[in-house]
Formats: structure tokens, C-alpha cells, sequence
């Protein structure tokens, strides 16, 4: 009785899972405060996701983790650099079996780890970093990305993207935008899993926690530059700005249940503090319920084999 008049449904399809790819890996790589996750291989990338797309997820999110880095990410540009190279080995090994998405920053591949370009004062340089993150879309969508992520939460960066891939004739390569992404510190995981060297802080360029107005602007914005999906990141401390950006987007919407979020319920269940199982779905439940379309979460290909 329960199931039948169950309100929200979470399916394989709405799943996306992150991974991470490091150059140089011979096998994976712990990331030592996400248990389960890893930095991949190429080899092992290939096979982590083929097993995730038979379990049904919707799509894959690709983050490169260079063995260089210099202060414009030149790697990110680079056709040969990791996450480009990682592109066309997935593309090649699933062709269009599944949504292949990229990140489209430059934090994983500055040295200072910033998601643009510094100015001589060593803030962000907004305009600057736009036209690299042109160049990097076009090598991400001719790599083989379905679908690019700019996450770098530069003012513009929508409408630069889709102009260069229009330019560039990839008019069917789709842009999810990064539209609320929030200075957050459930984000600590995953500057490990990217190996970040970030000095100071993104305040100047990620959305305040006690905001949601600010957060529908951008969102608006992005709509109008040509966003193919928007998203919110993290996901459950912001269920409210999940339903807000449902109730004024006419495109998907999507949520990032980011690396900190895994990493408590993960540390909890490892203490039997929680039931894991439970826990996990409980959290995804409460996603979809807020309004999200499509969920990214580490979790992904577990939780798409439960559901089957």
C-alpha cells in the first residue's frame, strides 16, 4: 500500500555519478575521507563506468586530477590533458549509452586553486577567465562530453560557453548549469579527491548560505544565457533553494549531494551509528522530493542497483 500511493520516486535514470580520474594512476586511489571512492585509472575508469551505466545510471560527471598545475589551468585547455583524454576513452568505451558530462573549471587544474584566473592583485579575474573556459568547452564537447558543467560560478559564463560551442558547430552539446552553487564547507572531501591547492577562499564568487533571492537571480540569469539544465550544490542543507529554483525553472533541475554529505552518513554508518541503506535513500527521497530532477551522488551505482 505503501509503494502504491508512494508520492516521490527515485529511479536509476535520475542518478548522475561523479568520478574522479587521475593522470599518471596506474590503479585507483583512496580518497581517504570518502570511503568507497576513488581516484581512478584510465583502465579503471573505463570499467567503474561501464559497471555504472548496467546498473542504470543516468549519466556520468568527469573530474580530471592533473600531475601539473599552473596559474591559468592550462590543462583544462590542453586536448591531451587528463580530463579531455579521460573524455574520449569513455566516449570510445560507451559511446552514447549514457549522458557523458564534464567539469568545466579551472580550480583542478590552477596552482592556486582558484576557479579562474588571478589578477594582478590576486583576485579572480572574471572576464579573463571566461575566454579560457571558451576554449576549454570546446575541447571538452570535441573530447566527447554530452553535456558540459561550467561550475566556476564566473558572472557570464553560460552565455560565453554556448556562444563558443555554437561557433564552434557543437550546437548539440548541452550546458548543465552550475546556477546555485553555494561557499560551502561540505565541500572539504572533495579538495582531496581533486587534490586541491587552493590558498584562501571562493566568497568572492560562490552564493551566501543565508541567501536564496541571490541565488534565483543567478538562476534567472543562466536561463536566459541559454542553460540547458541548472542545478543547486550542495543538495540537503539547501532543500529550500532546490524547491525555490523548481518552482521558477521551466529546464531540469538538478542537485549535487556533495562530498561532504556522503563522507557524515558514510562515518555514521561506520560507526552503527545509522543504517546505512536506509540513510542513503532516505537522503535521495528527500532530494527528489524538494524538486530535483536528477541527483549526483557517489552513490550512485549502489543506489541504482538497489532500486532494480
Amino acid at each position: 500500500m505503501r509503494r502504491m500511493v508512494a508520492e516521490t520516486e527515485v529511479a536509476p535514470r535520475q542518478l548522475i555519478l561523479p568520478m574522479f580520474v587521475k593522470e599518471g594512476a596506474t590503479e585507483p586511489v583512496a580518497v581517504s575521507s570518502m570511503p568507497g571512492v576513488v581516484q581512478h585509472s584510465r583502465d579503471s575508469l573505463r570499467k567503474a563506468a561501464v559497471e555504472a551505466v548496467q546498473a542504470g545510471v543516468g549519466g556520468i560527471m568527469l573530474f580530471g586530477v592533473p600531475t601539473t598545475k599552473d596559474a591559468v589551468g592550462s590543462g583544462g585547455v590542453d586536448p591531451d590533458g587528463i580530463l579531455n583524454a579521460a573524455l574520449r576513452d569513455l566516449r570510445g568505451e560507451l559511446g552514447d549509452d549514457t549522458v557523458l558530462m564534464s567539469d568545466l573549471c579551472l580550480d583542478e587544474f590552477t596552482d592556486h586553486g582558484h576557479c579562474g584566473v588571478l589578477d594582478d592583485d590576486g583576485r579572480v579575474d572574471n572576464d579573463a577567465t571566461l575566454s579560457i573556459y571558451a576554449q576549454m568547452a570546446v575541447a571538452q564537447a570535441e573530447a566527447g562530453a554530452h553535456l558540459l558543467g561550467p561550475s566556476g560560478m564566473m558572472d557570464g559564463q553560460v552565455g560565453v560557453v554556448r556562444e563558443a560551442l555554437d561557433a564552434a558547430g557543437l550546437i548539440d552539446t548541452g550546458i548543465l548549469a552550475y546556477s546555485a552553487k553555494y561557499a560551502s564547507a561540505f565541500f572539504g572531501p572533495f579538495r582531496e579527491a581533486v587534490e586541491s591547492t587552493l590558498t584562501g577562499d571562493r566568497l568572492t564568487y560562490q552564493q551566501d548560505p543565508a541567501n536564496v533571492r541571490e541565488s534565483l537571480r543567478e538562476t534567472a540569469l543562466d536561463l536566459r544565457e541559454g542553460a540547458d539544465l541548472v542545478m543547486v550544490k550542495p543538495a540537503l542543507a539547501y532543500l529550500d533553494v532546490i524547491r525555490a529554483v523548481r518552482e521558477m525553472s521551466d529546464v531540469p533541475v538538478a542537485a549535487y549531494q556533495v562530498s561532504g554529505e556522503y563522507a557524515m552518513i558514510e562515518a555514521a554508518a561506520a560507526k552503527g551509528w545509522l543504517d546505512r541503506r536506509r540513510a542513503v535513500m532516505e537522503t535521495l527521497v528527500s532530494i527528489r522530493r524538494a524538486g530535483a530532477d536528477l541527483v549526483l551522488t557517489y552513490w550512485a551505482t549502489e543506489a541504482a542497483r538497489w532500486l532494480r
